[in-house]
């Protein structure tokens, strides 16, 4: 057993027992209440800079296969677990989580009794700390370092994980490649997009062309597009503000959907404000209802942002709340061919109770 701490801001000292990468990793850390889709948690942009508590009681039992990956590789700052699963059981592993971990240079700790940690997460709110794995450490140092870590309020992040340069994608959630193919043609902003939502915009008819977070609305209408999607992505949406006039001059000319960080930047485009959540939402069993189709949907959700209601334009009608603290889950924008969520339709993991946004989204286009 090669001993490893978890250090939190709020002088707390864990011990457990180290795997993955040795090293230092900070992040702020939060909870994912998810049963399964560790690998597509562990490569979600979302994550950047944050330390993912798993409370489910084992992770690891079905190995890690490079198709699941939602972006080129694991984004979380490391990761804490209850118990590693001697065995990855599952006839498409490629490989161990503790080898994929090390491989992509992620710190991670087991051992620790994460559903306590989450309770004091939910009680207390998100907390920075460090998970610190190797040998003749400072640990003293190392909390001394973490107290001077940056705040995830105010920090652009998505500027990290956006593409550099434009490019089409081509794969469905067959796998298939459609590179060229589609009915209709979609921008699709990468502000930390995961993979499984572009395979979705493909099944759903779309010629998907990624751009990275700072293109310009004229560089967007040189691209000719039928529509404009905005992804998810990481950190505060109030410091991503170089894209809001962007997104406000797309918005009157295009069908426009957003999800998580788009549907915030979509809303502050249009006067209204976000604000940071104490513990946020994520796992893959979230109740929202939709008032519309009047029904409730289960969600999967990864955000420690929202939407405020406080000073909410009148134009910006609600279509979706979140059931467990009532936050808004969904727009719509009158006077715009536009609509977004807070949640994450295209899962993984997760529930597809909502997948159908993805073809709302076709008949926006094409009714237009």
């Amino acid at each position: 057993m090669t001993t490893a701490t978890l250090i939190l801001a709020d002088g707390r000292r864990l011990q457990g027992e180290g795997f993955g990468a040795e090293g230092i990793s900070f992040g702020e850390v939060v909870f994912n209440t998810a049963m399964w889709g560790y690998q597509e948690i562990l490569t979600n942009p979302s994550y950047r800079r944050q330390i993912v508590t798993l409370t489910s009681a084992e992770i690891g039992n079905y190995g890690c296969v490079p198709r699941d990956d939602e972006s080129a590789g694991p984004q979380v700052a490391g990761l804490i677990i209850r118990a590693l699963s001697s065995l990855a059981s599952n006839h498409r592993s490629e490989e161990d989580l503790d080898r994929y971990l090390r491989r992509h240079g992620v710190v991670a700790i087991r051992g620790i009794d994460t559903r306590a940690l989450t309770r004091s997460i939910r009680d207390e709110g998100a907390i920075p700390g460090a998970i610190c794995f190797g040998d003749d450490l400072d640990l003293d140092g190392i909390a001394a370092e973490l107290a001077e870590q940056p705040s995830m309020e105010g920090s652009d992040l998505a500027s990290e994980v956006t593409t550099s340069s434009v490019y089409e994608w081509g794969v469905n959630s067959a796998g298939e490649d459609r590179r060229g193919e589609g009915s209709y043609h979609v921008v699709a902003y990468d502000f930390g997009v995961k993979r499984n939502i572009l395979r979705l915009l493909k099944d759903a008819g779309a010629r998907v062309t990624v751009v990275p977070a700072n293109t310009s609305a004229a560089a967007v209408d040189a691209l000719s597009p039928d529509g404009i999607f905005l992804s998810n992505g990481p950190g505060d949406p109030a410091a991503v503000d170089y894209v809001l006039p962007v997104i406000e001059a797309l918005m009157g000319r295009y069908p426009t959907f957003g999800i998580c960080l788009g549907h915030q930047l979509m809303a502050l485009s249009q006067g209204a404000a976000t604000f940071k959540m104490r513990f946020g939402h994520r796992g893959g069993n979230h109740p929202v209802q939709h008032f519309k189709a009047e029904r409730v949907e289960i969600t999967s959700q990864n955000h420690g942002f929202a939407v405020s209601d406080e000073g909410l334009p009148e134009h910006l009608v609600v279509t979706h709340r979140h059931l467990n603290d009532q936050t808004i889950a969904g727009l719509q924008y009158d006077g715009f061919r536009a609509f977004s969520v807070q949640f994450h339709p295209e899962a993984a993991p997760g529930p597809h109770d909502s997948r159908s946004l993805f073809y709302q989204f076709r008949q926006l286009i094409e009714s237009s």
